[in-house]
């Protein structure tokens, strides 16, 4: 739409302006459009950042992942202090370290497995990927079952036993023995990839 606008001049004469308001309006949505879209694209980035920090702050990629495991331990000491009527906190803390350990696996399974696999540890980087799987089962059955059971808090307790003997075959066997087989370029290479692949799913 065009609208059209008169005034008169000093010498009594009308002048005519023309200016577009639908056109005017558009490019203001379309600014106000890009401005929202920036700013939630920053916001994403500052959370990953958020979420990626620990690991990446931690040091070494082999540091990095016990911290992660240490941080994965802390959630199931607070599942643990629930009780059954503590139903919307348990899937909160619940849908917390599914996401937690699902970055983990990303950087494991794509960056530390493979670095595994080249160092001649091929049946344990497999063995590993494989518990993986029972973190994902037991990860789909405790959403599937009510918090407000008593089965649910058991099976919770199964999943930390079964995983905690994961981490301590990785911190105390696996990554001790790949970090010492690796040049300290190596190490730092691998650290770099874990924590670019840690950010993209952060």
């Amino acid at each position: 739409m065009t609208t059209t606008t008169a005034t008169r001049d000093k010498s009594g004469r009308f002048t005519g302006s023309k200016r577009t308001s639908t056109t005017h309006n558009l490019g203001v949505i379309a600014g106000a459009a890009a401005g929202g879209m920036a700013l939630g694209v920053l916001a994403l980035l500052g959370r990953k950042a958020v979420v990626q920090a620990p690991t990446a702050l931690a040091g070494n990629w082999d540091e990095a992942l016990a911290t992660e495991h240490e941080a994965t331990r802390k959630v199931f000491d607070q599942i643990e202090a629930t009780d059954e009527r503590s139903t919307t906190k348990r899937n909160l803390l619940l849908a917390h370290l599914k996401h937690a350990l699902t970055k983990h696996a990303v950087e494991e399974e794509n960056v530390i497995y493979p670095a595994l696999r080249e160092v001649g540890k091929k049946d344990a980087a497999d063995e590993l990927t494989k518990e993986h799987g029972y973190v994902k089962q037991y990860l789909y059955e405790l959403e599937n079952t009510p918090t407000a059971s008593p089965d649910w808090i058991a099976k919770v307790r199964q999943f930390r036993a079964d995983i905690e003997e994961h981490m301590e075959e990785e911190e105390l066997r696996l990554f001790p023995m790949l970090r010492a087989q690796l040049s300290d370029e190596k190490n730092k290479a691998l650290t770099l990839s874990m924590n670019k692949e840690g950010f993209k799913v952060a």
